[in-house]
């Protein structure tokens, strides 16, 4: 059970102080009643809330896709720099959305905004990371050996070991361009990865989470909520081993 105006002024179209208006104004109902004021609580998954006689559209949590463009930091709030969260538009804002991994300012593609900590820990955890697949333009093309080196694991510069990746060319000769699957999301790591080789990442695109890819639809900066059909191709890309992939 929660409070009545906490349940209206989460879904992010009415701050709590316009909600306050709406019950004081009449214009909301609670079953067809209305209710005095908006300390009542109510079990907003079988209530029938209406406002304006339009039905509210309750979600306890929402998942959103944005296609991050480059210049753009994976972050909730920033003084000095544009983050994911100020390009989601009013309609799909609520608060504590937050990026749910990240992506360096430079990476564009797939990130995945929610106000869903559970769900955020349980797809980024050491233990059971989603398989993130992205494509990297690079300075040089790759050599059967340099796949094969990822596939048994790479050791970073600095020692770090990683977890084994797949590789495969999409494009060489005027541009070298590959495909890399890693399940996890150590700093920096598909550029540290391939900087290991001594190859050097120009260009990085995140095109998948999970089994989920990016929606072609949507322009550098734009974004949609994403289905509970989806989110599920989200978590069943996990990888449930240390093994790997």
């Amino acid at each position: 059970m929660e409070r009545l105006d906490k349940i209206i002024a989460s879904q992010g179209k009415y701050s709590r102080s316009e909600v306050k208006k709406l019950i004081k104004g009449g214009r909301v109902t609670v079953d067809g009643a209305l209710p005095k004021n908006g300390d009542v609580k109510i079990d907003p998954a079988t209530a029938e809330i209406k406002i304006d006689g339009e039905g509210l559209n309750y979600k306890k949590h929402i998942y959103i896709m944005m296609n991050k463009p480059q210049g753009v930091i994976s972050a909730s709030n920033d003084k000095s720099q544009k983050t994911v969260v100020d390009l989601v538009p009013k309609e799909l804002l609520r608060d504590g959305l937050f990026p749910a991994g990240r992506l360096d300012a430079d990476t564009t593609g797939f990130v995945l905004i929610t106000d869903d900590g559970d769900f955020a820990h349980r797809i980024l955890s050491p233990k059971n990371h989603i398989m993130k697949t992205y494509h990297a333009t690079l300075a040089d093309a790759l050599t059967q050996e340099d796949i094969v080196r990822f596939k048994n694991g790479l050791t970073l510069g600095d020692g770090t070991e990683c977890l084994e990746a797949h590789v495969r060319v999409l494009e060489s000769g005027k541009k070298n361009i590959a495909e890399i699957k890693i399940c996890e999301g150590k700093y920096h790591q598909v550029k540290r990865m391939f900087a290991s080789i001594g190859n050097k990442v120009l260009e990085l695109r995140r095109v998948r989470m999970g089994e989920l890819d990016l929606d072609e639809g949507l322009a550098e900066g734009e974004c949609r909520e994403i289905t509970a059909q989806e989110l599920e191709r989200i978590t069943s890309g996990a990888c449930h081993t240390e093994k790997g992939l």
